[in-house]
């Protein structure tokens, strides 16, 4: 009787994760025929029926889902056992990485430096966007590690900290403001975030709680658009630290001492950990020393 192979366990996790055997062959870069041979292969090796399939839907029977687990340890071990023989520089694929705006205007270029230096055979394909989109990606699979404003809740990923950047109230000298109380921040327009960011929510709720008066908050998806029209005059703003440190040693921006400010951006480097990854959990391992260096 023929056994079992790591090729069938890995495509079994896959459709498992991925409720789709397109999606898994477009992941594990084979053809749908292949993923459904080795599924049927795999299900005729133990006997069972792994997947209820359904007009093109993909289920785990019960079987299925308690395999599921014993499987994936299978993969863990598996990919331990390998990684005691393979140097990095053996390491061949594709990284899809997604990068929030804040780290790609900071720390990135030496990131991707030191990917390339670790692991010179993956190429990375890059996405910059904001945190909410990468969160999607991260979890549907589309994107395999994310730098990002986390942690991200989910039993499937693991997060790495990559420590958190307070902010800072500045605008441009040009509007010589006269004082930096909650009144003259609230005569100038208030340049923010996106709408659905939990930096928009929490400066929406301060103003609203403390200044009945009407007054002008401005989000936008952009933060370099947002810095920009902040150095120009066009408002006030509450930006990262480390993006403001360099305009206002500049002189292009002056802080406002308001007693308020956002919570702090806390970022991880977030992966799905089944099937394991070398190269995932080294590339977040990166991420935090190149995060500890900048910091």
């Amino acid at each position: 009787m023929p056994n079992w192979t790591l090729k069938q366990l890995e495509s079994f996790v896959w459709v498992a994760k991925l409720g789709s055997f397109r999606a898994t062959a477009e992941r594990l870069n084979t053809t749908q025929p292949n993923i459904s041979v080795r599924i049927s292969q795999l299900e005729a090796v133990l006997g069972v029926r792994l997947f209820h399939r359904d007009s093109g839907s993909v289920a785990l029977t019960p079987i299925g889902h308690s395999l599921l687990g014993h499987a994936e340890r299978v993969l863990v071990a598996s990919e331990e056992f390998s990684q005691q023989s393979i140097r990095s520089d053996q390491q061949i694929g594709i990284l899809r990485l997604g990068v929030a705006e804040l780290i790609a205007q900071t720390w990135l270029r030496d990131y991707m430096l030191d990917l390339r230096q670790v692991f010179p055979n993956v190429d990375v394909e890059l996405r910059v966007d904001l945190t909410i989109n990468l969160r999607e990606e991260l979890v549907s699979r589309a994107l395999d590690l994310c730098l990002l404003n986390g942690p991200i809740s989910n039993f499937n990923i693991t997060n790495v900290d990559l420590g958190s950047v307070p902010y800072l109230w500045v605008a441009s000298p040009r509007l010589a403001l006269a004082g930096s109380d909650i009144a003259t921040l609230a005569a100038h327009t208030i340049l923010t975030h996106a709408r659905n960011t939990r930096h928009f929510v929490e400066l929406s709720a301060h103003f609203r709680e403390l200044w009945e008066k009407p007054m002008r908050i401005v989000p936008s998806s952009s933060l370099s658009a947002c810095l920009q029209m902040t150095i120009d005059g066009l408002g006030i703003a509450p930006l990262p630290r480390t993006v403001v440190e360099k305009p206002l040693a500049a002189g292009e921006l002056v802080e406002i001492p308001y007693h308020w400010k956002p919570s702090a951006l806390v970022f991880t480097a977030s992966f799905a950990h089944t099937p394991a990854s070398f190269l995932l959990r080294r590339s977040a391992e990166l991420a935090s020393d190149r995060a500890a260096r900048h910091h």
